[in-house]
C-alpha cells in the first residue's frame, strides 16, 4: 500500500507541472522554494526537508522561522507583495497566521488533494482538520499537523528525589509543591496571559469542574461568564495563593523564558500540550538545551506527561482536548506554486511525509493511517517515557472535544486578560467572567 501510494504522489504532483514556465507554476520536480512557519523549530524542520529531498532531490526548501507572536504581522506585507514565500504555514484559528486571514492568498489545493488521495480524500485524513482549512469551499492548505493540551509535564528526577508521585487532586497538587518549595524551589512554572497557553490551563479547570462546558462555551452554547467558568477562574486564582503556581507568572512568557527553565531542570513541572512530546528524544533535546546555553555536560532530563489533577474535587475524569494545530498553504502568486504544492501535499498527504512528523513527537499526524514508530525513536529514558506517551498519543486519537477551535483572536485576549486579572488578584473572578462574555457578545 505504501509503495503504491508513493508511486501515486509522485504521479500526481508532477502531473501538475504543465510546461514549467513561472505564469503556470513552474516545475513540480524542480526548484528552489521558501517554507515560513512559526511551527517546527529548525531542526525537525531541516529532518523533514532531509527526507522529502529523499524523493525530490531537485526541490530546495528554505526555512524560515518566525516567532508566533510576530507571524501574522511579518507575513501579512510579505503575501500582499510579488516577494512573499512560496509556502506558509496557517493555523486553523487564534492570533498566529490565522486561516481565515490568509485564504485569499492562497493555492487552491483541492484538486491536488483529491489527485493524490481519490475523491473521498477526507474520509482519510482528520476530519476536524479538512473542515478547518477549507474557507468557501477552496482547500486553502493542506493541513498536516494535529495537537492536544489538558496535561502537565513533570520533571521525574526531580520528583524522584523527593519521592513525590504526580498530584491527581488539588490537595495532592498543595503538598508536593510545599515539598519543592520547602526544599528551595518552584513549583509549577507558566506564563500566563502571554501566547495564551494559559487557556489550556484554564480549560483544563474547567473540565474538573464540569466536563463539556468549555466545549458548549465555544459553540455559543453556555456563557463564558457561567457559574462554571466563575468557579473555574477562582480556582485558576487561588492557585497563587495556596503555592502551586510560581510568582511572578504575569510578567514571563511560556517561551523562551518557562521553556528554558524546565528543560535545564530549574523547575519541576509546566504545563505544555502533546508538542511538547518532542523533548523527550535525545536529538530535540540536545538541540533545545544548546539554545538555552546549557552546557552540553549537563545530565539531560527525564520529562514524563501527567493528566490534570482533578483541582474541582468532583471526581471528573482528565480529558485531552484537540485542535487541528497547522497547515500548508501555497501562495497562489508564486512562479513555483507547482514544486510548492509538491512540498506541501509530500509533508501533509503521504504516508512518508506524515511518518516523518509523527517521529518527531511535534504534532501528531493527520493522515488516519500514520502512528509513531516507537522502536525507531530514540527516546531519553524509553522505559518511563514511552508507556506514558502511547497513552498520550491514544487520548488524543479519542478526542473530539475542541482545544480553541472557534475561539477567535479577540476571545483569546479576552480569556488571557481574565487569567492575568485573576492570578494578579487584581479581578474578581465574577468581573473577570463577565469581561470575557462582553468580548464574545462583541465580536461574534
Amino acid at each position: 500500500m505504501g509503495v503504491a501510494l508513493a508511486a501515486l504522489a509522485t504521479f500526481a504532483l508532477s502531473g501538475c507541472s504543465g510546461s514549467g514556465s513561472a505564469g503556470d507554476g513552474g516545475s513540480a520536480t524542480e526548484g528552489n522554494i521558501t517554507w515560513w512557519s512559526w511551527t517546527p523549530d529548525n531542526d525537525l524542520a531541516q529532518r523533514e526537508i532531509d527526507a522529502f529531498n529523499q524523493q525530490y532531490p531537485n526541490i530546495k526548501v528554505t526555512y524560515k522561522k518566525v516567532p508566533n507572536a510576530d507571524y501574522t504581522a511579518v507575513l501579512r506585507p510579505a503575501l500582499a507583495s510579488n516577494d512573499g514565500p512560496d509556502v506558509f504555514t496557517v493555523a486553523a484559528g487564534g492570533r498566529a497566521g490565522a486561516v481565515q486571514t490568509f485564504a485569499p492568498y492562497a493555492y487552491d489545493l483541492g484538486p491536488s488533494m483529491e489527485q493524490l488521495l481519490g475523491a473521498n480524500w477526507r474520509s482519510k485524513v482528520y476530519g476536524a482538520g479538512a473542515d478547518a482549512f477549507t474557507v468557501k469551499g477552496r482547500v486553502v492548505a493542506a493541513q498536516f499537523a494535529k495537537v492536544g493540551a489538558g496535561i502537565l509535564w513533570i520533571n521525574k528526577e526531580m520528583f524522584d528525589r523527593f519521592h513525590l508521585s504526580p498530584p491527581t487532586t488539588l490537595a495532592d497538587w498543595v503538598r508536593v509543591c510545599q515539598t519543592f518549595r520547602s526544599n528551595g524551589l518552584g513549583c509549577l512554572r507558566e506564563g500566563v496571559g502571554g501566547a495564551g497557553f494559559d487557556i489550556d490551563t484554564l480549560h483544563s479547570i474547567a473540565n474538573s469542574v464540569e466536563p463539556g462546558y468549555w466545549a458548549d462555551a465555544l459553540a455559543g452554547k453556555r456563557k463564558w461568564n457561567d457559574p462554571t467558568m466563575v468557579e473555574s477562574l477562582r480556582i485558576f486564582g487561588e492557585f497563587t495563593r495556596n503555592g502551586i503556581l510560581d510568582e511572578g507568572a504575569v510578567g514571563i512568557q511560556q517561551y523562551p523564558d518557562v521553556n528554558n527553565d524546565f528543560l535545564s531542570g530549574k523547575v519541576p513541572m509546566v504545563q505544555m500540550g502533546t508538542w511538547y512530546s518532542q523533548y523527550t528524544t535525545v536529538n530535540s533535546l540536545t538541540t533545545a538545551l544548546a539554545g538555552a546555553g546549557v552546557p552540553a555536560s549537563t545530565p539531560k532530563v527525564t520529562i514524563v506527561p501527567v493528566p490534570f489533577p482533578d483541582v474541582a474535587g468532583k471526581g471528573n475524569p482528565n480529558t485531552l482536548f484537540a485542535d487541528p494545530d497547522a497547515a500548508q498553504a501555497v501562495n497562489a502568486k508564486s512562479p513555483h506554486r507547482n514544486a510548492a504544492t509538491t512540498f506541501a501535499l509530500w509533508l501533509g498527504g503521504t504516508p512518508q511525509g506524515q511518518q516523518v512528523l509523527a517521529d518527531n513527537l511535534d504534532s501528531f499526524p493527520t493522515l488516519n493511517s500514520i502512528q509513531p514508530k516507537w522502536d525507531g525513536i530514540q527516546l531519553v529514558n524509553p522505559s518511563v517515557q514511552r508507556p506514558e506517551l502511547e497513552k498520550v498519543t491514544a487520548a488524543l486519537q479519542n478526542s473530539s472535544e475542541p482545544r480553541t477551535l472557534g475561539m477567535n483572536a479577540v476571545l483569546q485576549q479576552a480569556v488571557n486578560d481574565a487569567d492575568q486579572g485573576v492570578v494578579s488578584g487584581q479581578k474578581s473572578p465574577e468581573a473577570a467572567a463577565a469581561a470575557i462574555q462582553t468580548a464574545a457578545d462583541a465580536n461574534r
